[in-house]
C-alpha cells in the first residue's frame, strides 16, 4: 500500500517515453513481449486520458482542513464532476486499545453500536441506510474503528446525521450481544478453512509484535467471554471525538459540510487518543501443519512508514516486484520458472514502521525452490533493475491517479490515511513530483542500504520448510 493501512496508490504525473520496443501488438513474438507491448501502447493511453482530464479539471478545488472545538479534523475534497459523495468517519477505537487478553472486543463494539442508535432500531437502521442508497462498510484497524459510505450526494447530510447518532447514542442492547459474538465466531471459524489468511494473520502477528500485530478478530476463547459491561466500557472510553477523523469527498459544498459536521459532531465529547508504540516484532520461522495438497508460504521484512522521506523509493521497489503482470516476482518465479499459481508482495505501513508483506501459494514439491527463488530475487533486486521497469510502474500509478478522479469513496478514504499517519493530506501535485523524481540509482541505493533481512516467515501444509540465510 502506498500509505497506512488501506491506502493503494492514487497518482501521477507525467513519464518520460520508453523507446526501443515495437507497439505494434501484431509483430511480437511471445507473451511476454506480448505483455510489454500492450503496456507501452496503454502508456499512450494513459497520457492521452490524463491530458483530457487534466483540461477538464484544470484547477480543481482545493483541500479543506478544520478541527473542530472537541478535537475532530474535518476534511473537505469536493468534486463537482461526480454525481455521488461519500465520506470516512475514524475514532482511536482500534485493535491497541483493546486490553491483551481482549481481543475482538473493538470488533465487537462496532458491530454493536450499530445495533440501533438514536430513534433507530437496528432493523430501522438498516432499512432508512437502503433506502438512501447508502454503500457502507465498517472495519477496524490497529489504530481505529472506521466508518465509511458512498451514496448519492443529495442523501450526504442525512447520511452524516445517521451516523452521528450511531457513534455517539448508541443503544448497545445486551440482547444483541450473542447474536454479535455470533457473528465474530462465524468468521473466526471462516479463517480457519482460508490457509491464505491463516498465514498472513499469524505473519502480521509475528512483523509488529503481540500488541499491533494481533488480528481485530481474537480468538474464540477472548469473544466468547466478552461482556456487556466490557462493551459499554470501550465505548465510554474510547468512541470520542479527540483525534478522529471525518473525511468528505464528492458533489459537495465545502462551507455547507464544514456547518454540517459543526451541527452533528461539534457537541460529541473530547477525548485524548492512544499513542501507537513502535512494532515489537522479530525474525523467526513457524509451520502449521495442515493435510492439504497445497503449501502456502508467507514472509515479511522490515519497511519504512508511510511519511518517511525514502518510503516512495521502498515502494516503487515493491511495485517493481509484484505491481501487475510484467512485475518480477510474477515473471521470474510464476511464469519462467512454474513455481507457484500465485504471488504478491505489499508495502504496509503502521505509523512508527512498516513492513513488505508476501505470498506465494504452490505444490509441496516446488515449495521450497519458490521459496528461496522468491527470497533471492527480492534480495537482488538492486543488481540489474531496469529503467523500462520502472516507466511500467510509473505507468500503473498514472492509471491509479485517473481512476481515483472517478470515485469520491477512494478519496475519503485516502484523505482519512494522509491525515491518520502524517497528520495532513497530500495534495496529488505533491505525489506527483515526487514519482516523477524517482530514479533508478535512487531505489538502488535505498534498497541496498537497507536491505531484506531478518525474514518472518510462516508456512502451512504437511511438511515444513528450510529457511535460507538472510
Amino acid at each position: 500500500m502506498i500509505g497506512p493501512e488501506r491506502r493503494e496508490f492514487s497518482v501521477l504525473a507525467g513519464v518520460a517515453p520508453i523507446s526501443g520496443r515495437n507497439c505494434q501488438i501484431g509483430v511480437v513474438s511471445d507473451s511476454r513481449s506480448f505483455v510489454y507491448a500492450c503496456i507501452d501502447c496503454l502508456l499512450i493511453h494513459i497520457r492521452f486520458l490524463k491530458a483530457l482530464t487534466i483540461s477538464i479539471l484544470a484547477a480543481p478545488p482545493p483541500i479543506t482542513s478544520v478541527k473542530l472545538s472537541n478535537g475532530m479534523t474535518v476534511l473537505v475534497e469536493p468534486m463537482p464532476w461526480l454525481r455521488t459523495a461519500a465520506f470516512s468517519l475514524s475514532l482511536h477505537a482500534g485493535v491497541q486499545a483493546e486490553p491483551l487478553q481482549c481481543g475482538g472486543l473493538g470488533s465487537l463494539v462496532c458491530e454493536m453500536v450499530q445495533r440501533g442508535a438514536g430513534p433507530y432500531s437496528s432493523r430501522d437502521l438498516v432499512a432508512v441506510q437502503d433506502n438512501l442508497g447508502i454503500d457502507r462498510n465498517s472495519s477496524v484497524s490497529t489504530s481505529t474503528v472506521s466508518f465509511s459510505a458512498a451514496m448519492p450526494a443529495d442523501s450526504l447530510h442525512e447520511a452524516l446525521r445517521i451516523y452521528s447518532e450511531t457513534v455517539r447514542h448508541p443503544h448497545l442492547p445486551s440482547d444483541q450481544l450473542d447474536d454479535a459474538k455470533q457473528m465474530s465466531l462465524q468468521e473466526l471459524r471462516a479463517i480457519e478453512d482460508e490457509p491464505t489468511q491463516r498465514v498472513m494473520l499469524r505473519l502480521r502477528e509475528l512483523q509488529y509484535g503481540p500488541l499491533l500485530g494481533r488480528t481485530a478478530h481474537g480468538t474464540s476463547e477472548s469473544v466468547e467471554a466478552t461482556t456487556i459491561s466490557q462493551v459499554r466500557e470501550f465505548y465510554e472510553s474510547h468512541y470520542h471525538a479527540g483525534g478522529s477523523i471525518l473525511a468528505v469527498a464528492g458533489r459537495v459544498q465545502t462551507e455547507q459540510v464544514l456547518q454540517w459536521a459543526e451541527e452533528l459532531f461539534g457537541g460529541m465529547k473530547s477525548g485524548k487518543p492512544i499513542t501507537q508504540g513502535k512494532p515489537a516484532g522479530k525474525s523467526v520461522y513457524e509451520h502449521i501443519e495442515a493435510p492439504s495438497s497445497q503449501t502456502h508460504i508467507a514472509f515479511s521484512f522490515d519497511s519504512l512508514p508511510y511519511g518517511h522521506p525514502d518510503y516512495f523509493k521502498r515502494r516503487a521497489a515493491v511495485g517493481i516486484l509484484s505491481d501487475g503482470m510484467s512485475s518480477r516476482l510474477f515473471d521470474r518465479v510464476r511464469e519462467k520458472r512454474g513455481l507457484c499459481y500465485t504471488i504478491t508482495a505489499n508495502c504496509h505501513s503502521l505509523q512508527q514502521g512498516g513492513g513488505v508483506f508476501v505470498y506465494a501459494g504452490t505444490t509441496p514439491e516446488r515449495a521450497q525452490e519458490t521459496l528461496d527463488v522468491a527470497i533471492r530475487e527480492i534480495e537482488n533486486l538492486a543488481d540489474d533493475l531496469e529503467q523500462g521497469e520502472l516507466d511500467r510502474w510509473k505507468v500503473r500509478v498514472e492509471s491509479s491517479l485517473i481512476m481515483e478522479q472517478e470515485s469520491s469513496h477512494s478519496k475519503a478514504s485516502s484523505m482519512a490515511s494522509d491525515q491518520l499517519q502524517l497528520g495532513r493530506v497530500m495534495t496529488t501535485a505533491e505525489i506527483e513530483a515526487i514519482i516523477e523524481s524517482l530514479t533508478v540509482e535512487g531505489i538502488c541505493n535505498e534498497w541496498r542500504r537497507d536491505p531484506p533481512k531478518n525474514f518472518r516467515i510462516v508456512t502451512l501444509g504437511e511438511k515444513p520448510l528450510q529457511v535460507p540465510p538472510s
